[in-house]
């Protein structure tokens, strides 16, 4: 496989000499940054997730930040998830639309203050839609990429790490809300949340200075618990439907389609840009939807294009991500379906690069 060349238009993060001297095998690019895809292989690496602890290097979700006075208008601009109940101290995943009600990103906002707003972002060019936004209604608002850096922190272990790090008070933090916890001196905002089921905690570091000293504290601490640097992980996060977006969404889906509908207060959310589009999709419901899909036969290969899902000789739809799971003995994957054939036990085909395959539609994911 080729490699990437090293350029400034890639950047490495504040924790890229840590993944380097733990040995990482593989990266992507995301939003334009570094961002760790393999340490020991895929399947050791999720066998350690689910059994163990581990930090990941996630500097490459940037935040965006929204600070002043219209910072909580702006915000609920760009989603049609109402935030009028949202307090400081809260995170919201938010589906982010554009004025077709197309999917641009699927975030969670970090509300700091009623004026102080981090998003944090998957991988797309989301700031300059928010800067937009922003100059064109001609809000009193800065919107800026801050030197922010999450760290996350993953597995059943995770509380345990952690408490030795920031103090058992990081043990009180609530499911999607953070606290501002000290770090050499440094307030730090910490989130029970995370890119995987296992568990866990993402920092938000600000200040790349900070970045190796908080790496090596956690890496010290975790000794007796087995703690290595991971990565998201692409069985662990299929097997939970955790979806990626680029990859099993893109600006041509609505939230409905992506299984988001419950994040779209269409009624309330007034301030939303794509609300007018997304109304009747929330009356009338989605035509395709994504689905779990299990694929029958021997391990599949990476899912690097849109696998076709047939019926007979029509296509109804397609796989966007799939892997071999150890735990469940089958080929996981996340799939968009048409609605004549989404039913649960629904048995199709899908088009390998080399093969067809059985497979066979399910409502729910693995976890």
């Amino acid at each position: 496989m080729a490699l990437i060349s090293p350029s400034r238009r890639v950047r490495r993060t504040p924790f890229s000499d840590g993944n380097e001297a733990a040995g990482v095998k593989a990266y992507t690019v995301y939003n334009r940054m570094l961002l760790p895809t393999v340490f020991r292989s895929v399947e050791e690496d999720y066998r350690h997730l689910k059994d163990a602890v581990q930090v990941w290097d996630v500097a490459c979700e940037r935040q965006v930040e929204l600070r002043g006075p219209d910072a909580g208008r702006l915000m609920q601009m760009l989603t049609p998830r109402d935030l009028r109940s949202m307090l400081p101290g809260q995170c919201y995943y938010v589906p982010i639309v554009d004025e077709t009600g197309g999917m641009l990103n699927d975030p969670v906002a970090v509300k700091l203050a009623e004026d102080r707003w981090w998003i944090s972002i998957a991988d797309s060019d989301l700031l300059y839609w928010v800067k937009g936004l922003a100059y064109g209604f001609r809000l009193d608002v800065l919107v800026d990429e801050p030197d922010v850096s999450p760290l996350a922190v993953q597995g059943p272990k995770a509380d345990d790490l952690m408490a030795r790090v920031f103090g058992d008070q990081v043990r009180d933090i609530r499911f999607f809300r953070f606290g501002m916890l000290d770090f050499q001196g440094r307030s730090l905002a910490v989130a029970r949340s995370g890119y995987s089921r296992q568990g866990g905690f993402e920092i938000y570091v600000e200040g790349s200075d900070l970045g190796m000293p908080l790496w090596h504290a956690l890496m010290e601490a975790g000794r007796d618990l087995d703690v290595h640097a991971g990565c998201p992980n692409l069985i662990e996060r299929i097997e939970g439907g955790l979806l990626s977006y680029g990859n099993d969404m893109t600006d041509e889906n609505k939230p409905h389609e992506c299984g988001l509908g419950k994040f779209c207060n269409t009624q309330t959310a007034i301030g939303c840009v794509g609300r007018d589009a997304l109304l009747r999709v929330a009356q009338e419901g989605p035509i395709r939807q994504i689905r779990a899909i299990e694929i029958h036969g021997d391990r599949v290969p990476l899912c690097d294009r849109p696998w076709p899902l047939m019926a007979g000789e029509v296509q109804v739809g397609q796989v966007t991500s799939a892997a071999w799971s150890p735990d469940f003995g089958t080929n996981v994957a996340i799939g968009m379906v048409r609605m004549t054939h989404w039913d649960e036990g629904t048995d199709l085909d899908v088009v390998l690069p080399t093969e067809v395959r059985a497979a066979q539609v399910w409502e729910t994911f693995w976890v």
